[in-house]
């Protein structure tokens, strides 16, 4: 009965959602969209002919906002292990980031041109349990932290999300000992009773 109780709860603040509303009406294929709209607006991170990596991108509404702004010239590059619809002007590699053939799959799509930018708005299945929630978010969060440490420019950005909790501050530190500088950034659009942010980290150091 509780489980019924909460779907029916879920499904009503769904509905009544405004950015749910507002990506309907304006054709983004998730709310997300709008999380990441408010930090670029604040932030200014992406600019025509980058080439940005969208991980655990499905369904495709951060990479819909990032296609328009990285232009013709740009390239956005979306990954997951799910399914994928086509989006104009993006590469969808379906595959598990962290396997050597999918990042070969991004090797062959990126051919010699370097990535700007790396984002993430990978969320762990919800347990309800905080801790147990905390530390699978952060064990993605590392995933896409392992990835942009190999893969993006030097004075490249990465952008990803993290919940609130244990291993958060670790994390952060991580981030500082790579990056140039870390903020966090909470949007809006996030729900209010979320624990979720978002830390953007700026200008990847040269390697040591």
């Amino acid at each position: 009965m509780a489980r019924t109780k909460t779907s029916k709860a879920w499904m009503h603040e769904h509905v009544t959602d405004v950015y749910v509303r507002r990506a309907q009406q304006e054709g983004y294929r998730s709310r997300s969209a709008y999380k990441l709209l408010e930090i670029l607006d604040k932030d200014k991170l992406v600019r025509p002919a980058m080439t940005v990596v969208d991980l655990g991108a499905a369904p495709g509404g951060w990479s819909q906002v990032l296609a328009p702004l990285v232009g013709v010239k740009g390239q956005v590059i979306a990954l997951d292990v799910l399914e994928m619809e086509p989006l104009r002007g993006v590469a969808v590699i379906r595959g598990d980031f962290s396997q050597e053939a999918t990042l070969k799959l991004l090797e062959g799509q990126t051919g010699n041109r370097s990535i700007d930018l790396v984002v993430s708005d990978m969320a762990p299945n919800i347990s309800g349990v905080g801790l147990v929630d905390s530390a699978r978010s952060i064990h993605l969060a590392e995933l896409a932290l392992e990835f942009a440490r190999d893969r993006l420019k030097p004075g490249g950005d990465l952008l990803v999300k993290v919940f609130q909790g244990a291993g958060l501050d670790e994390f952060r530190k991580e981030l500082s000992d790579i990056f140039g500088s870390v903020a966090v950034r909470k949007p809006k659009a996030s729900r209010e009773r979320s624990s979720e942010l978002y830390l953007l980290a700026r200008g990847k150091r040269q390697p040591g």
